[in-house]
């Protein structure tokens, strides 16, 4: 048993009589009125041993971690001579179950050497224990007991079927309260599911047990929290999912249409379609390449197409409008001109495409590069070095390539002024599916075998072509100004008189 002082022991029991005042005054840091309410609830019924369950929901970067450190320290000070076990389980070890207990031991720092880390995963203050664990499927957590607290960070990110068979044990023999906290993601989630289980059993006995804080309530007190949301908005949109989950705490579907009637009204062109290139306008070459037809690997055209549409190298051609970088601190971007090679050899393709570089003198070709089309983008990098940007596509790459061309087209910089049937089609028959856990992945694209109205293949060459232009959006873009004369001064001049 840890050997106390009579004054420390005084010391922490007058901090810790409430978690408000043990944040205050031992840790240093006062409680936001919504982190007080929730974190006092669970103390409630860790005391009380009454094997609640509790969801906490707070929007991103507004303190929920910060409220789990706190109260794990307030109640290891309270348990201190006779002990406590506390579970806290998380996504991933590195970073997340790492930092949390970085995160701990910088805020129990009054505690000095009594709190200590042992066994590279379990927190120590006396004879109670706060153990971290990783929720991944290759992780080991046998023999672990939550006595009194069960906690799951980050439990949008944690598969349920691991929760319930490796975590949800470990409290039965305390009847230990449990809380799952995060940020909202799909409606398929543990957190999700938990939280409709807690609200159905508050609606019973009319306890509260779901927390939930968004941005407009951060934002009443804390203005530069409330300045940053803004302008994340304003970047990506507010219907962007990010927006809407990770500020706004908003659920989403986990499989849902990409492209839905709301996106396709903000895509809508305000302008004509350009058969030819404009003086004065900057354009880019967005370029999806599709494997050229074996029976067309040599000159011979009139062969028969072993593989239709799914061997097309497809060009959407964007103009670049830097007026909106002015109120949107980015450029606007407008679908022109399209046009496609089905079958054709990858030579004569590049013959073509050349031709149309030197007409319309794009500043940049964005191009897949992957598999068949890095043959085409080494010619086309030799004839124009420096303005081809290759994508090759891999999950990680067409995941973070579609939520960046959902962030332009939310914020309507994304104008769509050619139009067909063909690619209305493409945009209507995408499916996206968000994948669990933390990196959040997006899967997205026009499924297999989708047939349209008139029994043809729906592809997504023109789709694929058309999102290439979040490439282009990473680039610093900046308003060209005309060149200013600033008269110097000679510094001769302001030395006379002076000798």
């Amino acid at each position: 048993m840890t050997h106390l002082s009579p004054s420390h022991r005084r010391e922490i029991r007058a901090a810790s009589n409430t978690i408000t005042g043990f944040a205050r005054r031992f840790i240093g840091i006062p409680l936001y009125p919504y982190q007080q309410e929730a974190a006092e609830a669970i103390v409630n019924s860790v005391f009380k041993r009454d094997g609640m369950t509790f969801v906490i929901i707070f929007c991103r970067q507004s303190g929920k971690d910060e409220t789990l450190a706190i109260l794990f320290l307030f109640l290891m000070s309270r348990f201190i001579e006779w002990g406590i076990d506390i579970v806290c389980g998380q996504p991933t070890f590195k970073p997340q179950t790492i930092n949390a207990m970085e995160r701990l031991k910088k805020r129990g720092v009054n505690f000095g050497r009594r709190l200590t880390r042992t066994a590279g995963y379990i927190m120590r203050l006396g004879q109670a224990r706060t153990c971290y664990f990783s929720t991944e499927p290759t992780a080991s957590q046998v023999g672990a007991t939550a006595d009194r607290l069960l906690v799951m960070n980050e439990a949008q990110d944690i598969d349920p079927a691991v929760y319930d068979k490796r975590f949800a044990p470990m409290a039965a023999s305390g009847n230990a309260t449990k809380v799952f906290s995060g940020t909202s993601w799909t409606s398929g989630t543990l957190l999700a599911r938990e939280k409709r289980l807690a609200l159905e059993a508050e609606k019973k006995d009319g306890v509260r047990r779901v927390f939930i804080v968004d941005c407009n309530q951060v934002g009443k007190v804390n203005k530069y929290y409330q300045r940053h949301v803004a302008n994340e908005t304003l970047k990506l949109g507010r219907n962007h999912p990010f927006i809407r989950t990770q500020y706004f705490c908003e659920e989403i579907d986990a499989e849902v249409g990409m492209f839905n009637a709301t996106r396709r009204v903000l895509m809508q062109g305000d302008e004509p379609g350009q058969p030819a290139p404009v003086t004065g306008q900057a354009y880019a070459f967005l370029l999806d390449v599709a494997g050229q037809d074996e029976a067309r690997m040599t000159a011979d055209e009139t062969a028969p197409l072993t593989n239709p549409g799914r061997d097309s190298v497809s060009l959407t051609i964007a103009s670049i409008d830097l007026s909106s970088l002015a109120t949107l601190q980015a450029p606007t971007y407008r679908f022109v001109n399209r046009q496609q090679w089905t079958g054709q050899n990858h030579l004569v393709v590049f013959g073509k495409l050349k031709s149309l570089v030197e007409s319309w003198k794009p500043q940049y070709i964005v191009m897949d590069a992957t598999g068949v089309g890095e043959g085409l983008w080494a010619m086309l990098d030799k004839a124009f070095p420096g303005r081809v940007i290759p994508v090759k596509f891999s999950q990680k790459v067409k995941s973070e390539l579609g939520w960046r061309y959902l962030a332009i087209i939310e914020t309507g910089r994304a104008r769509d002024c050619c139009l067909t049937d063909q690619v209305r089609a493409q945009y209507d028959a995408c499916q996206a599916e968000i994948l669990l856990g933390p990196a959040k992945t997006l899967r997205w694209g026009v499924p297999e075998g989708a047939r349209g109205g008139d029994g043809g293949l729906i592809h997504d060459d023109y789709l694929l072509a058309d999102a290439l232009i979040a490439e282009v959006d990473r680039l610093d873009w900046y308003m060209p100004t005309e060149p200013q004369m600033v008269q110097g001064v000679d510094p001769l001049l302001s030395m006379e008189g002076n000798f």
